[in-house]
């Protein structure tokens, strides 16, 4: 679900509009999506915040968004600096999600697992590798 082209290191971003995009374009390189869902991922985030916790955004689409996923995949953005998501919080790591079906239960049990730990977020905004990055989500499985 996780692979070295669906992550982007030291990313710098303006707004976490452009945050959201790019985490969803990861996901269309990778032949998971098409844009029409970056447009629901957008959607998603003016309805509610997808701001976790911790540091970390878990941008997805709406309920209806699902004809546009063709498979199950997840895209991560390092963002050093953080982007504002609103009411105060700051992400430093952005997650994409696309779930056919109900893998993104699996997926979010995954994510929620590694990023409740301070630490593990820490280590994940400061890897220095890709594959460090996946290692840190292999270890949560």
């Amino acid at each position: 679900m996780l692979s070295v082209e669906k992550i982007e290191l030291n990313v710098k971003v303006a707004n976490k509009v452009e945050a959201i995009h790019l985490a969803g374009e990861l996901l269309v390189q990778q032949g998971h999506i098409t844009r029409q869902y970056i447009d629901k991922m957008q959607e998603r985030e003016e309805l509610l915040s997808t701001y976790i916790g911790n540091g970390v955004a878990i941008p997805h689409g709406t309920a209806e968004s699902k004809q546009w996923i063709t498979s199950t995949g997840l895209s991560v953005l390092q963002v050093p600096e953080g982007v504002d998501f609103g009411e105060g919080n700051r992400a430093y790591l952005i997650i994409g999600i696309a779930a056919i079906e109900n893998e993104h239960l699996e997926l979010l049990s995954t994510i929620a697992t590694v990023c409740a730990e301070e630490e593990n977020v820490q280590k994940l905004v400061q890897a220095k590798s890709k594959e460090e990055i996946i290692e840190i989500f292999e270890s949560g499985l």
